[in-house]
Parts: C-alpha cells; sequence; structure tokens
C-alpha cells in the first residue's frame, strides 16, 4: 500500500544530543504545541519524532478525497496566541485537509520548531530505567536516545485498521487506506469500491462518485448523517469572529463539546411535536453533526425518547431523499443515534447516482477479494479496478499498542493496559513514570484542538513544577487510575453511547475489549478537574524528589 506524499522532508537525521530533557512523540495539532511550550517556553532540550515524511499528524496522513474538519473553521486552530488568532484567515465554514496542513507548517515555521522535529523517523521502543528515572528510546533508524520525559501524541486516529479479507493479496487493482493516501491517485472513469460508512466513508463516497465511472459501496452498518452545510463566509463574518474571539474561546474551554456552540438544555420532549419538528429542520438546514446532537436538545444523548426523535426524523430524510425503495432500506438505520455524530456533502442522495450501488455486507457478507473484484455470499462478484478502505482505526491505544513500551519493573504497556486502555486523567498512567499522553484513553471527547491544548498546558506545567521542585519522576497511583476509569465508565453509563458498537468503545476492531475510551463529561468540567488536581499538589500522584547530592 503506497504512502508517499512526496512532501519536501526536514532533515531526518541532524546531529543532536543522545541526551535529552525531553522527547516528543508526533508532529500532530499535539507534539507541535508541546515541542513549543516545552522547549520555547521552558527552556528544555527536546526533539520531537514523526515516521511521517512532514508535518501535520492526521492531516499529513489523510489526504483522501473530500478529506474535511466537522468542525467549524474559527475553532479548528490553537487559541495560545491572539495574534496567530487573528492574522489567520478562511474561506469557508468548514476547513478542509490541504487548509489544515498548510496552517500546522505555518505554526511550525513561525515558531522555528523545524530544527526540533525528526521526520521520516518512528519511535519503536522506549523503556524506563528505574535507577536513572530516565527514559531510553530506540527509533527505525537505528537511534538510542534517553530522556527524563516522553510526552506520547500519536494521535487518537492513526493506527489503520484493514480487514482480514482472504484474498486479499490475490487482488490484482489498487488498494488504498483513508489514512495512508498517496500522492496523485486518479480515480477518473474507474471501477471502485468502499469499504466502511463512517465519516471519513461518506467524505470519499460523495466526493469520487462525480468522477469514477462505478462506484460500489460496500456498507458494514447505516449511519444517521445530517448535511454539512459547508458555505463560503465572508471577510465581514471572519473580523466579526476575531472581534470576538475571547468569549468565544472563553465559551469553548468551558462548554462540553467544545465546538464553538452553546449546547442545548432544553429536553426534546418537552416541547410539542410540531417543534421538535422545526428545530430539526433548521439544525439539518444549519448543517453539523454535533451541532444536530448537541445544539437542538438537551438530552438526545441521554434519553431514548429523545433520541428516537432525532434518530426518525433522520429516517424520514432517508426516505424523502433517496428514490429506490431498497436502496433507502439498506440506508436507513434502526439503532441508536449514539455513534459519533456525522454529517456529509450529499451522502444520501448520492445513491441515486446511475453509477453508484450499495452492498450492504450484513445481508451479503464478504467472502472473498479476488483478482478482479470482491465476491459476496450471494455469489455476485462485484469487478473493480480499485478498493479503498475506510475501515478507520485501531483508536485511542492502537498506537502505542504498535510500540515496545516499558515502565517500571519491566511492565509493557500492552500487558498494563490488557483488559482496555485506562489512564488518569487522559494524560498518564500507573507504573510509567514520567511519561505523558495527548489524547490518551478516557481524556475528553470532544473538538480536539481545545482538549489539546488544555494537555498540552497541564502536562508543561507539571514538567515546570517538577523541574523547579527537583522531582525525579512523577507518576500516578494505581488508585488513581482506576478512580477516574470508574468516573469515565460512570459518566458513559449515563448516556446511551455505550449502547452503540462504536470505534468510542473499540467495537470495530475484532477481539478488541469493549471498554470505556473517553471521558465524555465535557472539556469544562476536565479542565476544572485538571485545575483541582494541580492546585491540591498534583492529587493521584507520586512525586519522586531528587536525593539531595553528598
Amino acid at each position: 500500500m503506497a504512502e508517499n506524499h512526496g512532501q519536501t522532508a526536514l532533515a531526518t537525521s541532524p546531529t543532536f544530543p543522545a541526551e535529552l530533557d525531553a522527547v516528543v512523540v508526533g508532529a500532530g495539532f499535539g507534539g507541535i504545541y508541546m515541542l513549543h511550550k516545552l522547549r520555547n517556553e521552558l527552556g528544555l532540550n527536546v526533539r520531537a519524532f514523526d515516521r511521517a515524511g512532514g508535518v501535520g499528524g492526521t492531516w499529513y496522513w489523510n489526504r483522501y478525497p473530500g478529506a474535511l474538519s466537522d468542525t467549524e473553521s474559527y475553532v479548528y486552530r490553537y487559541s495560545f496566541d491572539d495574534e496567530l488568532l487573528n492574522e489567520w484567515d478562511w474561506t469557508h465554514k468548514y476547513v478542509t485537509q490541504p487548509e489544515i496542513l498548510q496552517y500546522l507548517e505555518h505554526v511550525v515555521d513561525r515558531y522555528d520548531l523545524r530544527k526540533d522535529i525528526q521526520l521520516n523517523t518512528g519511535i519503536t521502543s522506549a523503556h524506563y530505567d528505574e535507577s536513572a528515572n530516565r527514559w531510553t528510546i530506540g527509533t527505525d533508524t537505528g537511534e538510542t536516545i534517553t530522556a527524563k520525559y516522553i510526552v506520547n501524541g500519536l494521535g487518537l486516529l492513526s493506527a489503520t485498521n484493514i480487514p482480514n479479507i482472504p484474498g486479499i493479496d490475490t487482488f490484482e487493482g489498487e488498494i488504498y487506506h483513508s489514512g495512508a493516501w498517496p500522492e496523485g491517485v486518479d480515480l477518473t472513469g474507474k471501477r471502485v469500491g468502499v469499504i466502511g460508512t463512517g465519516s471519513t466513508g461518506l467524505q470519499i463516497i460523495t466526493a469520487i462518485a462525480p468522477k469514477v465511472g462505478h462506484l460500489t459501496v460496500f456498507q458494514r452498518s447505516p449511519q444517521y448523517s445530517v448535511p454539512v452545510g459547508n458555505t463560503t463566509v465572508t471577510p465581514e463574518y471572519v473580523a466579526s469572529v476575531k472581534k470576538d474571539y475571547s468569549k468565544i474561546w472563553e465559551q469553548v474551554r468551558g462548554s462540553g463539546v467544545a465546538f464553538g456552540f452553546e449546547e442545548s438544555t432544553v429536553p426534546a420532549m418537552s416541547v410539542s411535536a410540531t417543534e421538535r419538528q422545526a428545530v430539526f429542520q433548521k439544525a439539518w438546514e444549519t448543517g453539523g453533526g454535533f451541532r444536530f446532537m448537541f445544539n437542538t436538545f438537551g438530552d438526545i444523548a441521554t434519553d431514548p425518547d429523545a433520541n428516537e426523535a432525532a434518530a426518525a426524523f433522520v429516517r424520514g430524510k432517508i426516505a424523502e431523499i433517496v428514490k429506490d425503495p431498497e436502496t433507502a432500506r439498506k440506508l436507513t438505520p434502526t439503532d441508536l443515534y449514539a455513534k459519533r455524530p456525522l454529517c456529509d456533502s450529499g451522502y444520501y442522495a448520492t445513491f441515486n447516482r446511475d453509477n453508484v450501488q450499495l452492498v450492504s455486507v450484513k445481508e451479503t457478507p464478504i467472502v472473498e477479494l479476488t483478482p478482479t473484484g470482491i465476491r459476496t455470499s450471494d455469489g455476485v462478484e462485484h469487478e473493480l479496478d480499485v478498493l479503498i478502505f475506510a475501515t478507520g482505526f485501531d483508536a485511542v491505544d492502537g498506537n502505542y499498542t504498535r510500540i515496545d513500551i516499558r515502565g517500571r519493573g519491566g511492565e509493557t504497556i500492552q500487558q498494563h493496559w490488557e483488559h482496555g486502555p485506562t489512564s488518569y486523567l487522559g494524560v498518564t498512567t500507573a507504573g510509567f513514570p514520567n511519561m505523558f499522553m495527548i489524547l490518551g484513553p478516557n481524556g475528553p471527547f470532544t473538538n480536539l484542538p481545545p482538549s489539546i491544548e488544555a494537555q498540552v498546558e497541564w502536562i508543561s506545567q507539571l514538567i515546570n513544577d517538577a523541574e523547579t521542585g527537583q522531582v525525579a519522576s512523577v507518576e500516578p497511583t494505581a488508585e488513581a487510575e482506576e478512580a477516574w476509569t470508574r468516573t469515565c465508565q460512570e459518566i458513559a453509563d449515563m448516556t446511551l453511547f455505550p449502547k452503540a458498537d462504536s470505534w468510542i468503545f473499540g467495537a470495530n476492531i475484532p477481539g478488541k475489549t469493549k471498554t470505556v475510551m473517553f471521558y465524555l463529561g465535557g472539556l469544562g468540567n476536565y479542565r476544572n478537574k485538571l485545575a483541582e488536581v494541580r492546585e491540591a499538589g498534583y492529587e493521584g500522584f507520586e512525586l519522586k524528589v531528587l536525593a539531595p547530592a553528598e
């Protein structure tokens, strides 16, 4: 599977000390900001590593057709620098992958970070040396580095998931995964198959349908989706947002999902059926998956009746939009509206095109890949030139368990997370001193940049306090980690989300333990918890002070 992105690389093997204060793994939103905080603000000797050929993390790899953030442009960015906020413009309600990548490259140059980012270099191992209170870190280029701290900005969604389909090695066409999209792919006039109809799948399907000769969509689960509503914005609108940025970011930091809108507190069943329909219709016309779930009514994610009202509205739209009754039936979900909220650029209408076919793999499962296509259980061979896996990722912990990480006593991360990934506060885990995680397991389920900022700022403050306090190692207690896991589970159980099979709980990976992997209490409550822990002298942590020199 090709992964050549052709981006100009930073120097891959520059001269740098083998002993560092900190190593940052990853150069996406989290790694970039972490490097800036630790190096530029704390003055530490830091280096960031990324296996990619350029910076950007998720937005370096995900170059598939139609790639778009479904967070509105004005809050899908950093907020820590007022000048940067006011200098950077946008033209559409939602920002595309090339624009996000350009933005992140600008940030790297703005803060002179490139000289301390080593690209084309994957971290393969990280072993904690208890006697030295340092990590020994190995790379796939054969280097060995030691560092007091390691901060993992590995990303939630970057360990690609490719289903194990019989005959995959026999297929003579091209195979791509959305998370490793090569440059120069031309699908014009080709017979293309797409497996997967999550957020990425919907974006790819709607983007390529007008270009390909024939598109076969292999649907594993029918989805609830609403329009994205990606309209152009005027310079006047952009100026008005910039003028109000301080209030906007104050609201975001204190909100639930951090998407830049006020979450509704109105119960869906407290208004008439007519009024409910009007609210849903307005949200449908405005666009945005998270807006539809959280800006309409306050209990869609918690109350079964409210949830069914929202679900029924979307089902009604599918019936209105899709002309062929059998296709509409296959596209119509009947389960809870309780997965990651989706939005699209005309997904349901795409199936009215003559060159688009829907195959429900629950009704006719995929049997095998053949040299010329996909054979399903009804005996039909769907002939393909190109097969696209929009099958998502081994989310949250997948990138950790693919690295040889060993903490106190040689315990591996795989052993520690044998029954599912856990953490304290989403940023640390017991038995792994001086190791931090950005967007680790059981961190907040929100628009990601504001959560990333909260975690990076808290981690850098803790490291600064440790350095000034002559602390050799920082590690959460097992009890604190267990309590945080219980808290996350209890909050999740107040919602309908655990009742749906979703990657949010690891259900997309065969054999993976289905468990809570997010804090669903909202960004405002999460930030308050971080502040409480610090103000209480890092409650839940063991801070080992350096022995005085003789």
